[in-house]
């Protein structure tokens, strides 16, 4: 998932010609079904990298009354909640 910078998938809802989306298939559902299954494939590779690199920066205490803000686990996932939507990638790549 190296190139979630430079992917053109849109950050925002977008609308998709029905005729075009379903081309490849013949089948809308089954065009949809596809996207959904690939949504979920995206969703699980960008999950693991996000924990993964957080796992870099944590910090473990015994003490739970104190609260730690760590400046580099907010920076990573700050830059992962402004990445395009996991069905909007699935979208793009079809």
């Amino acid at each position: 998932m190296a190139n979630l910078r430079n992917t053109n998938a849109s950050v925002s809802t977008t609308t998709i010609d029905k005729n075009e989306f379903d081309q490849k298939t013949e089948n809308i559902y089954e065009s949809i079904s596809v996207v959904a299954k690939r949504a979920i494939q995206i969703n699980s590779e960008i999950k693991k990298e996000l924990l993964e690199k957080l796992e870099e920066f944590a910090t473990y205490s015994d003490n739970l009354e104190e609260v730690f803000e760590n400046k580099e686990q907010i920076e990573v996932s700050k830059f992962y909640e402004k990445l395009p939507k996991p069905h909007a990638l699935a979208v793009e790549e079809w």
